[in-house]
């Protein structure tokens, strides 16, 4: 895979920030089998930089916390899709997990902490969302800065070290009691794909994590599992 040379990010990349009428993944709300942990990469995958090569601590956050600069002025933010799955996924009780393998673990970290989510917002129909959603459910922007999450508070486990990925994923799985089955990992990395022989299901993202990246990762996850059906049982 071709990847950015180091340095700072390619400029341009915009904060993450929520517009009005942010569509969620499909897979989310088609009433169909979900992972029970979505497990994601840091860099080149949740957001478009290397940590441990591109920034420079120490870290301050700007606008809201929807960004965060290093010492150079140099601004790191999430792909704009990131908040609203990593919130709407947490909503419908899907584990929310890191395996990543860099360097610079206690800056991935303090990174997560100080970039900030939106609060999540009633969908269209004012019905809580749920995998059985029959409508596309969408986030509205908000204002309340008071209530907006650290991103760090949605992961329910960080598994951040360098090393083989199979090790990662081998304490989620002590960590979480999930199998491996029920795991779906979004990474930037063919190298990463061994974690396959464990039971994994692992999505390639070329530019980031995006909804259609997840609703592709998902189907994934449905068809290599046999799981393209519903499972819900018929009404009495």
């Amino acid at each position: 895979m071709v990847r950015k040379t180091a340095g700072p990010p390619t400029p341009g990349v915009a904060p993450a920030i929520l517009g009005e009428k942010t569509p969620l993944p499909e897979t989310f709300s088609d009433g169909l089998p979900l992972p029970k942990m979505m497990v994601f990469d840091l860099d080149y995958t949740l957001w478009p930089f290397w940590v441990d090569t591109h920034v420079t601590p120490p870290l301050k956050a700007k606008d809201s916390n929807a960004r965060a600069v290093d010492r150079w002025g140099e601004s790191f933010a999430f792909y704009p899709d990131v908040p609203s799955i990593l919130l709407a996924a947490s909503a419908i009780s899907i584990t929310i997990a890191a395996a990543s393998r860099t360097s610079a673990p206690d800056l991935a970290n303090q990174m997560l902490k100080l970039l900030y989510l939106r609060p999540l917002p009633l969908t269209n129909s004012s019905t809580p969302l749920s995998p059985t959603t029959p409508t596309t459910p969408t986030f509205t922007s908000s204002n309340n800065s008071s209530k907006d999450k650290r991103a760090i508070d949605v992961f329910s486990h960080l598994q951040i070290f360098p090393g083989d990925k199979k090790q990662h994923f081998t304490k989620l799985k002590k960590q979480s009691g999930l199998p491996f089955e029920e795991m779906l990992f979004f990474d930037d990395e063919t190298r990463n794909r061994n974690v396959e022989t464990l039971g994994v299901v692992m999505w390639l993202v070329c530019d980031g994590v995006s909804r259609a990246e997840v609703d592709k990762g998902v189907r994934e996850w449905r068809r290599r599992n046999g799981r393209e059906r519903s499972e819900r049982c018929a009404a009495a």
